[in-house]
């Protein structure tokens, strides 16, 4: 073997373990998405029941008002579904502007519903409804922090995909940019 032919080796044996590396960096913040979808679906979860359990508490209460606790519902179950889609695959792009926009009914519908219940202080003391609506304002702040880490780890993750010269792997093996929430 010659001088040349032992560069040319130790050129493409330098590539690869380039190629190797940058693979193994955006594998690992693909991870990361998946690790910060898992704090906010915990979190999505938990406001999807109690938002259930609200509804059905307030549909004995609230007779003329069904018209607003069905399109709670009905935005509930579309973050529900976004949410079984994210699971899957929680880079996507398209489900997660999906979920943002589902996320977004339903916090118009929900704070209807709130603020319906400070019109019936009563209610909110009510053994029954209370609970639920505790729950609605303890996960707030988690779901904050869940879509930042999460929007924080995708950021990550669009942004390394992008440098050059590690454009080329993203293509090479499929990787895809990541959705925000």
């Amino acid at each position: 073997m010659t001088s040349t032919h032992l560069m040319a080796l130790g050129v493409a044996a330098l590539l690869v373990f380039w190629m190797l590396g940058a693979h193994n960096r955006l594998m690992t913040l693909r991870n990361a998405i998946g690790a910060a979808w898992a704090q906010l679906d915990d979190a999505l979860r938990l406001r999807g029941q109690a938002v259930a359990e609200l509804t059905t508490q307030l549909r004995a209460h609230l007779l003329h008002e069904h018209g607003t606790l069905d399109a709670l519902l009905v935005a509930n179950t579309q973050v529900q579904d976004a949410c079984i889609a994210l699971r899957a695959r929680p880079t996507a792009a398209a489900t997660a502007g999906t979920l943002a926009g589902a996320e977004v009914a339903l916090g118009a519908s929900l704070s209807r519903v709130l603020a319906l219940l400070e019109q019936h202080k009563a209610l909110l003391a009510d053994g029954a409804v209370a609970p639920p609506v505790q729950v609605l304002r303890q996960t707030e702040p988690r779901l904050a922090f869940g879509r930042q880490l999460f929007n924080n780890a995708a950021t990550a993750y669009n942004q390394a995909a992008l440098q050059w010269p590690t454009r080329a792997v993203t293509r090479l093996f499929g990787f895809s940019a990541a959705g925000l929430l």
